[in-house]
């Protein structure tokens, strides 16, 4: 894997968040603190406790991506009876992604390892044992056939075993699009401080990746929670309160795996010699080369014919026009918009770029960009 620069800089920061809080605080060290190692647990967490009884938990955090394989090193304080706040974050980037290495298993271990070794450089010796390890993958091998994305998941597995860090069965794993889209959530609510004020409405979020798209919220009526279509709501209890959320992935919707829709092609497909993609949504007379996993696709306009413009918004509305549930309530509810989202708007000049985090600061001025008008 080559090193790649830090993508999206809000979601590859957020978007793992709310699984290291879960996994760390919730789910693991709960789970940990009742076995009998919990008296050596103890004694380590006294070296990392302040005055206030303030306790100091790690968690590491894989992102297996379409685009790229990323570490998420979170560090976490605790007083008693209050929620876990994060204070400091390492990230590590590698591409191309953990899917690129289908065919090619082995290949994939120097990567993990390698960021590793960030984890082992970056938390303390002493608590190695006690810091959980997780890997999380998205589209990119929810993409694959499942037997290939097995063998990766497998790989990765036996790597985090060999580790020093604390390792469970499940610590290797796909996240469907329900996931994703929660997990994305109660990061962002974390961050806005919504879950821990009860007068404080929650945000909604939207999230664009390459192969997916997400939509999750907190439905505020009965009504809502009833006309959503199967399978969309999703109930679950965090920090002594049930959140019931709508969310819904739409796989295929992504922005590289859209793109490839609207051209006309079909995922994992390449084309035949001579054969090519054409669009209203390009140019009339343009002629070029796409890559989009691993697949090179000759593409060209459509010759002037019918406006552009609608012809290219036909094409649009036709692909997600039976895809998309729409729902009048998040008409009236704030939505934080990232990953592709981000991109998108800053390369349009929509919002200012955003401003670099500082390591230790809570600030939500370092977390989210502030919208400039034009």
């Amino acid at each position: 894997m080559d090193a790649m620069k830090i993508p999206k800089p809000f979601y590859t920061f957020a978007v793992f968040t709310c699984a290291a809080i879960y996994v760390v605080y919730v789910k693991w060290h709960l789970d940990f603190k009742t076995k009998a190692a919990v008296n050596d647990l103890e004694s380590q967490l006294k070296s990392e406790t302040s005055g206030t009884d303030q306790e100091v938990l790690y968690g590491i955090m894989f992102d297996a991506g379409s685009t790229g394989t990323r570490i998420h090193i979170f560090k976490f304080t605790q007083k008693p009876k209050e929620i876990p706040k994060l204070i400091h974050t390492t990230f590590r980037a590698l591409t191309p992604g953990l899917s690129a290495y289908a065919d090619s298993v082995d290949k994939s271990a120097q990567g993990i390892n390698e960021l590793l070794t960030v984890a082992k450089e970056d938390v303390p010796l002493e608590l190695w044992k006690s810091t959980p390890l997780v890997l999380k993958a998205t589209a990119g091998l929810r993409l694959l056939p499942k037997e290939k994305a097995q063998k990766l998941l497998d790989k990765v597995k036996d790597i985090f075993q060999e580790s020093p860090f604390l390792v469970r069965s499940d610590c290797v794993s796909v996240m469907d699009g329900t996931d994703e889209g929660i997990s994305a959530w109660i990061t962002v609510n974390f961050l806005t401080d919504s879950l821990n004020t009860p007068r404080k409405r929650c945000v909604g979020m939207l999230d664009l990746g390459g192969g997916s798209i997400q939509i999750t919220f907190r439905p505020s009526t009965k009504t809502a929670l009833e006309s959503s279509p199967a399978g969309r709501i999703t109930s679950f209890q965090m920090f002594n309160t049930t959140y019931q959320l709508y969310s819904h992935s739409y796989l295929g919707l992504g922005l590289m795996s859209a793109r490839l829709a609207i051209l006309g092609g079909v995922e994992g497909q390449a084309l035949k010699e001579g054969e090519d993609l054409t669009s209203s949504c390009l140019s009339p007379g343009f002629q070029g080369e796409w890559e989009h996993a691993k697949i090179i696709y000759k593409i060209k306009g459509q010759k002037a014919g019918k406006p552009l413009f609608e012809s290219c918004s036909d094409e649009i509305a036709k692909l997600i026009s039976t895809k998309v549930h729409r729902t009048d309530e998040v008409k009236d509810l704030d939505f934080y918009a990232f990953s592709y989202y981000y991109d998108l708007a800053v390369d349009a000049g929509l919002i200012g770029a955003l401003a670099v985090m500082h390591p230790g600061s809570s600030a939500l001025s370092q977390y989210f960009p502030s919208p400039q008008s034009r």
